[in-house]
């Protein structure tokens, strides 16, 4: 009995140990910071599961058993976690490992306008399985990570892109001259180093594109707008008829006549609108809280990080100076982390 007993210590202490560890590991990872976001989340929670299937198999190894059976028990016990990965989460391991690759390759993040197939919108949120996106529309879409990994997604660098649009002109005016006014018309629309391409010599048509460098992405939806109404105002202004894509009205006309409307003191250029009332504004209102709070986030960590390298080498006074400060930053974080959650759920 007693030898029965003595064989147990060891396990037990082990067991003990490992709880005690565990219980430490997750304070130290999840339980200081109350409502971690998916993204940051993530990392820490699969060090938990190492840690904990690296617990499983120290008692294993610490049971009271022969060799063959304390290898049986490790093989059994491989078994059943590979039967939990394999059979029982399949799309669950397939979208964590598919998050974990988009946050090594970092095609995207919080914030940035991306196209995926049909669909157009910013990301709001980068979770632990899936990616949410806000269309135009407002409306909120979750990607699975399989999905994103799966299919090509094209991202609008924050720097600029090229708003661009076509128009159809008749053979009677003058590439030069249409060339003229639709730069004259991206100008006005705000874009740098406007261009013009011919794009097809139709059958009843030249279509041309018109193109610019927009820096201010987040103006894109009423860039694009604004760059089709200057378009019109240009050429209406100067007595250049639109053939796009086809005049069909069934009318008679007068052999000189033209289709487009009569000149109106309205259709002058009109400056862009501020961004305070643009259309981004209404249709990706989560989208900007998300990435303000993001942006905030990692400045106040990279101030934390910057103040605990000086902690070594300061005296007492401006260590107090410093731990002050990093304990208040840390509690801005804690309130950035909290306003995210709630973001999150506000849906």
């Amino acid at each position: 009995m007693t030898e029965a007993l003595s064989s147990l210590i060891p396990m037990a202490i082990t067991a003990a140990v490992c709880g005690i560890a565990l219980r430490l590991a997750h304070w130290l990872l999840l339980g200081r910071e109350q409502n971690l976001g998916g993204e940051r989340a993530l990392p820490r929670q699969l060090i938990m599961l190492g840690l904990t299937l690296a617990s499983v198999a120290l008692l294993v190894l610490s049971l009271p058993v022969s060799d063959s059976s304390r290898n049986q028990v490790l093989g059994l016990v491989g078994l059943l976690v590979s039967g939990l990965f394999a059979f029982s989460s399949t799309t669950l391991v397939a979208n964590l490992t598919a998050g974990i690759m988009l946050r090594v390759t970092k095609p995207f993040r919080t914030g940035d306008f991306i196209k995926i197939d049909e669909y157009f919108g910013r990301v709001s949120e980068r979770g632990l399985l899936d990616t949410e996106v806000q269309t135009e529309f407002r409306d909120l879409i979750a990607f699975p990570h399989t999905y994103l990994i799966s299919h090509p997604v094209t991202t609008i660098r924050a720097s600029g892109t090229i708003v661009t649009t076509v128009v159809s002109l008749g053979y009677d005016v003058h590439h030069a001259t249409v060339e003229e006014h639709l730069k004259a018309a991206a100008t006005a629309t705000g874009l740098e180093d406007p261009f013009v391409h011919i794009t097809e010599l139709g059958n009843y048509a030249v279509s041309y594109r018109v193109a610019g460098l927009l820096t201010e992405v987040k103006s894109l939806l009423t860039s694009r707008s604004n760059l089709n109404r200057h378009v019109l105002d240009q050429l209406h202004r100067a007595g250049i008829e639109i053939a796009s894509p086809t005049i069909m009205n069934q009318r008679r006309l007068p052999d000189a006549g033209q289709i487009m409307p009569q000149a109106s003191d309205q259709t002058a250029t009109q400056p862009i609108a501020s961004p305070e009332s643009t259309a981004e504004t209404l249709a990706f209102d989560k989208a900007d809280q998300a990435e303000a709070l993001e942006l905030r986030r990692i400045a106040i960590e990279e101030q934390i990080k910057a103040l605990e390298s000086q902690l070594s080498g300061a005296d007492a006074t401006r260590r107090h100076e410093f731990t002050t400060k990093i304990n208040a930053l840390k509690a801005e974080r804690e309130s950035i982390v909290h306003d995210t959650k709630n973001l999150d759920a506000d849906t």
